[in-house]
């Protein structure tokens, strides 16, 4: 047993001090100076997963939700404060298709099933925090809020559940938090980030009848995801 604690204890050593030497070795930097642009400009595009959160009136939950992948894409202004902090504009269109299964109504498929096709179009404002940068990567946290659009909503639609049209808000304001990385490559800088998005407000617009068995006990409903970009600057 002693035997194995040791050479986990020295497999772990071993490890840090590659870490280390990697970490500390000099390298040739690519683009030295990009960071210290006032202003810089990028695009980006990924993947998005959208889930609900809600809270019930009576505690029954009663609705599952089909998540499904979407997409993202977008442009990005930075704006340079200081060595470690940036502050970030990523206007951008995202699509996303969410199915709501009410599991206590009865009746066929299309009674119990709502299909909701969202195309936001999304406003995040936030900053960015950033350690040093480490020969040619640059880890980072981001946080901020954000303001989305939503143009599949049917808010202004007059048909409800009653006639098979789920409704929600035309908008939505949201909180971000999410981490990544720089890579400074040879031409351009590469940041893959992974990003959770929290809706602040409820988003559900009701049916016209108090007692719809589809939004009655529902309290608040709000969105909220997981983005992956990969940003170019």
């Amino acid at each position: 047993m002693q035997k194995k604690l040791v050479l986990v204890f020295f497999l772990i050593w071993a490890g840090a001090q590659i870490q280390a030497q990697f970490l500390t070795r000099e390298r040739i930097l690519n683009d030295e100076n990009f960071d210290k642009k006032p202003w810089s400009w990028g695009y980006y595009f990924g993947i998005n997963r959208y889930d609900f959160n809600f809270d019930y009136k009576e505690d029954r939950p009663d609705i599952y939700v089909e998540q499904n992948y979407g997409f993202n894409v977008g442009l990005l202004g930075n704006k340079r404060i200081n060595e470690y902090l940036d502050l970030r504009f990523e206007p951008g269109l995202v699509y996303n298709a969410r199915t709501l299964f009410y599991l206590d109504i009865p009746g066929d498929e299309n009674d119990r099933v709502r299909e909701l096709n969202s195309t936001y179009i999304h406003f995040p404002l936030l900053l960015k925090f950033s350690t040093k940068r480490l020969n040619n990567f640059k880890p980072f946290v981001v946080g901020g809020f954000s303001y989305s659009h939503n143009l599949s909503s049917n808010e202004k639609n007059p048909d409800d559940n009653s006639s098979g049209q789920f409704r929600m808000t035309n908008n939505t304001f949201y909180y971000e938090v999410g981490f990544g990385i720089d890579l400074y490559l040879p031409y351009f800088k590469f940041s893959p980030s992974i990003r959770g998005v929290f809706a602040l407000s409820d988003e559900l617009v009701r049916d016209e009848d108090p007692n719809s068995l589809y939004t009655s006990n529902i309290e608040v409903m709000q969105s909220r995801g997981i983005f992956l970009n990969f940003t170019f600057q």
